[in-house]
């Protein structure tokens, strides 16, 4: 079977226990407006241009015989600067596999193992059934999900996984609408499925300013979690440079949110 991923990073360090590899998988049905990897948001490859450093040359609008580059309409071998990629690579499950397995004994020695993240990994649910199930027994195996899928999507991936990291954004369902696109009855279902599961896991609130980081919402995701462990994150202010790479604006760039953290 096939996925699509948008990245591989190895050496993460705070996707999980220990040193790990996260995989990051293409595709998410949220649009969270502080969404700080717009090319994980499409389920297709696009092309990525990384801005800085660019001399606006031109050479890269020259038609070229690549058959890589065709369907995007731009060289991606030609740029002096190396400032153009792909974002998303197709993947078959055992080659991606045998991949991650060859740094087993790296994983046991430092308590880490991988991750699978996105996007919203669960989007490609039949891929990380069929990739987590090719590791049972010899990697660390952990999702870090926004928990917005099917109840029978959500829990077989839950059931090939030894850790689940899942958000809670907002506890409100017309402000999780309003800043996220989609209602949140569905996640809070998965929420107290996982609670019940048994399944270690850990809860995740990004803290926006003026907007998830209110006494209200927490106050009311606080009583969403009860005991199960719970991380506030920090707001990420790099995230609005990635934006032009993918050719998105950033939805809050009309907020000062590092004036009001």
């Amino acid at each position: 079977m096939k996925g699509i991923v948008f990245d591989i990073k190895e050496f993460a360090v705070h996707d999980g226990g220990g040193i790990r590899t996260t995989v990051f998988l293409k595709g998410c049905p949220l649009r969270c407006a502080w969404c700080h990897n717009p090319e994980g948001l499409s389920p297709k490859p696009e092309l990525y241009v990384k801005q800085n450093g660019c001399t606006k040359c031109g050479l890269c609008y020259k038609p070229c015989p690549h058959a890589e580059c065709q369907p995007f309409g731009r060289c991606l071998h030609i740029c002096p600067q190396n400032l153009l990629s792909v974002a998303g690579v197709e993947w078959e499950s055992d080659a991606l596999a045998e991949k991650l397995l060859r740094h087993k004994d790296f994983f046991k020695s430092t308590g880490g193992g991988i991750t699978l993240s996105g996007g919203e990994p669960l989007l490609q649910a039949d891929f990380c059934v069929e990739l987590l199930s090719k590791l049972e027994g010899q990697i660390h195996r952990t999702i870090e999900t926004s928990g917005y899928a099917s109840a029978e999507d959500f829990a077989r991936v839950v059931a090939q996984c030894d850790f689940v990291i899942m958000d809670l954004k907002l506890a409100d369902d017309a402000s999780h609408r309003k800043y996220t696109g989609v209602g949140n009855e569905r996640i809070l279902q998965n929420a107290k499925y996982l609670q019940a599961s048994g399944k270690p896991h850990l809860f995740r609130t990004p803290l926006i300013p003026g907007i998830t980081d209110t006494e209200e919402n927490l106050g009311a995701i606080e009583a969403l979690v009860g005991e199960s462990a719970w991380e506030k994150l920090a707001y990420n202010h790099l995230a609005p440079a990635k934006y032009a790479s993918v050719g998105r604006e950033f939805p809050l760039a009309s907020l000062d949110l590092k004036k009001r953290s």
